[in-house]
């Protein structure tokens, strides 16, 4: 298999965690997944279903595993990254030592993530429906009945991320700012993560070329 240039660069630049990434990817490889390049990170497949992937942040690098709401978690290690995450799970390391401590846990892990996939075991995602309406949303759309209208015509995925959006603002000050942020893309018929500017590379996600624009601007 020929190496993506993509993947080579990605851990070639890493300077953070350059050695972490080193293990945790050699660790990945043991157990025979695929190394393809997805969402600008590598990401570790079998028979094209996504397994993990290996990304780095500022405090830490993880593995991420796709579907880790369905593994055991004997050790009680896996990270929710948000509250409203239904199916990733993290593995988070500070340090070679951290990783190196684990490496048993994480080559169980792997497999057992595999198995998961191989059985076709599904998450079971919470619906539109399940989603708390904010209220704040209720009264603009009384004010501005398009605004109804659009959020309606939008797909449930779409309608989703927008209400996880919104909820997740405790204060209904910061409510209210999100939706009126938010009212030009729906009214315009795009998802919360849609591209606006046109020149994404990833339609009809945004990558942030809209970044360049602003620069030249």
């Amino acid at each position: 298999m020929t190496m993506d240039q993509r993947i080579t660069d990605y851990y070639a630049n890493e300077k953070r965690w350059a050695n972490e990434f080193r293990i945790l990817r050699s660790y990945v490889l043991d157990c025979l997944l695929m190394e393809e390049w997805k969402w600008r990170v590598p990401c570790y497949t079998y028979q094209k279903s996504n397994i993990v992937m290996v990304q780095g942040f500022k405090e830490y690098c993880a593995i991420g595993f796709f579907k880790g709401a369905l593994l055991s978690d004997t050790e009680n290690i896996l990270i929710q990254q948000t509250e409203n995450s239904q199916s990733a799970r993290q593995l988070r390391f500070t340090s070679v030592d951290t990783i190196i401590a684990l490496e048993k846990t994480i080559k169980a892990y792997i497999p057992e993530a595999i198995e998961i996939e191989k059985v076709g075991l599904k998450i079971t995602y919470k619906q539109k429906d399940d989603y708390a309406f904010p209220e704040e949303l209720h009264k603009k759309m009384e004010e501005f009945p398009a605004l109804k209208i659009a959020f309606e015509a939008l797909t449930p995925g779409r309608q989703k991320g927008y209400l996880l959006h919104f909820a997740e603002a405790k204060q209904a000050k910061t409510r209210e700012t999100r939706i009126e942020k938010a009212m030009p893309k729906i009214l315009s018929g795009k998802g919360l993560t849609d591209c606006t500017c046109g020149l994404s590379k990833r339609m009809p996600n945004c990558d942030g070329s809209h970044k360049q624009l602003a620069k030249q601007a």
